[in-house]
Order: C-alpha cells, then structure tokens, then sequence
C-alpha cells in the first residue's frame, strides 16, 4: 500500500484511465467527488469495472458513504462482490463508526454466503475527535487493515490553516502512525493537495517516510511515480538490510552473542529493521510479478 489513489467512480474515462497507471490500491470513490444524483452509477460503475479482465489482480477499495448519509447500505451491499478487497470509510469519528460498519458487513457476508471477515475496511482520519480517539478506531474491528490521513477535513474541524510547512497537520499525522503502529495496522498519509508542484510532493515524502508512514493518498497519477519511489527501499536501505542479516547470521554461527559494523553493534532493532525492509521488497517484487 505504497499509492492509494483515489478514482470518481461515475467517470468512465478516469476509471478506463486508472487501469494504466501504477497505483498499489485503487481507491474508487462514491462519496465526496461524486453528485448525488450519481451515486448509482457509481456502483453500476464499478460493479462492471471489477469484471474487466485488466482489473484482474486489481487491489480495489471503494470508498464509501458515512453511515449519516443514507447511502451506506447501498454502497456495502451492491459493492459486497469478488473483485473488491474492502472499503474506505469516510467520517471515522469514533470507534463506534468503524465497529458499525464491521457488523454491518458481517450481516452482510451472513446473507450472501460470504465468508465472514473478507472484506477489509480503511478509516479514514479527518477530524480532530478522531485524532483523539485514533487508538481505539485502529482496534474497533479485525477487518481493519490500515488508517488514512484526510488532512483538509481535519484542518477544517481544527478551525487551523494548512500551512506551507506542515506544522498544523504535524500532530495529527505523529499521531496517526503511533496508533497505527502500536495496533499492527498500516498508516497511510493524507493526499498532497499540491498535485502540480512535485518538488513540494518530494518534501513531503521525505518528512512522510520518515515519520513511519507506509503509503500516501494519491489525487493525480502524476504524483504516482515519486510516491512509490519514496515507499519503497532504497538500493542503499537494500544492500543495508543485506548486510547486516548476513553479519548477525555470521556471528550466530560463530558463537558470538552479537554481530559488529564499523564498531557498532547490531543490535535486535537494527536487524528487525533489516528484515522489514528486505520482507517489503520481497512483497513489492511479488506484486510486482503478478501484474
């Protein structure tokens, strides 16, 4: 989940599109960037977008309406069908919100014959309650795989503005990653709302993987390139990684309680570390092979 980018749903030209770029998940909307009167043709849309033979293989999460809106059970029962991995929920305030959505998938895949617990669920983060209450949604439900960041929402709800440095979303997004982390779910960045200026994209990136985000919202298919880029390893994280798995099985076999580099010792965290970067590579090279 390195780029999640997000899809209008009731445009066929851009659902045709986003089959050619190099998005990790296809985030296909029906809430925010679709009218209400085309709410319906979102979902016939996707339901015959998901039998294309090029969206085989296809990680795709639709991303629904809040459970306010009166489209939330049209959205999970028509959209409840193979070739959907889960579904983004928008407006996760509480705890509450995401176990709702939980049970009412459960009901669901009871009523459809569905396994129960197919289909994974990603709250997305976008208000300053959620922030507060961002280690219980992490837990609210097994189904939950990974938490996104709307930044512009909860800057909104801040009564904040968005600042050119990040400061007002900083919190907010150390937040998200720590709650994230500590319930073993994936935490995704907010979109970069500068979607022409790819040079303020990279500064974000960089301040984004360096504060433990796994992948990014994406707006526009030109940003795809330097997010999946920046999520994944480097040839420098790599060959690192390399060698120090390599040292510590060295010293193992040596008898050595632990392994040595340029006076250093490599410790437990420095050798998780290694083998996580070199388990993500191994997925992205996968993933890779299978499309």
């Amino acid at each position: 989940m390195r780029s999640l980018m997000f899809v209008p749903s009731h445009n066929q030209k851009l659902l045709d599109s986003s089959l050619r770029r190099n998005a990790d998940v296809l985030l296909l909307d029906i809430e925010d960037s679709v009218p209400i009167v085309d709410k319906q043709k979102a979902r016939e849309n996707i339901k015959l977008f998901v039998q294309r033979p090029e969206a085989q293989g296809k990680i795709i999460f639709p991303r629904v309406n809040d459970r306010e809106s009166g489209e939330l059970l049209k959205d999970l029962y028509q959209l409840t069908i193979p070739g959907i991995t889960g579904f983004m929920y928008p407006k996760s305030t509480k705890e509450e919100d995401v176990y709702f959505v939980g049970k009412l998938l459960e009901t669901i895949e009871y009523e459809k014959n569905i396994p129960v617990g197919t289909f994974k669920l990603i709250p997305l983060i976008e208000t300053a309650g959620a922030i507060v209450e961002i280690k219980e949604i992490c837990k609210a439900c097994t189904r939950v795989i990974a938490v996104a960041f709307g930044c512009e929402d909860y800057v909104t709800d801040l009564c904040g503005k968005h600042d050119p440095e990040g400061q007002s979303i900083f919190y907010a997004r150390n937040a998200i990653v720590n709650a994230a982390r500590a319930a073993g779910v994936l935490p995704i960045d907010t979109v970069h709302i500068k979607v022409h200026d790819l040079e303020d994209l990279e500064r974000n990136l960089i301040l984004s993987k360096n504060l433990g985000f796994e992948g990014m919202l994406v707006l526009n298919p030109k940003e795809l390139p330097l997010v999946n880029q920046y999520f994944s390893p480097s040839e420098k994280e790599i060959t690192w990684a390399e060698e120090m798995v390599q040292l510590t099985a060295e010293a193992k076999a040596e008898g050595k309680g632990v392994a040595v580099k340029d006076n250093k010792f490599i410790g437990p965290p420095m050798l998780k570390m290694a083998e996580n970067i070199l388990s993500k590579q191994d997925k992205i090279q996968r993933r890779a092979s299978q499309e």
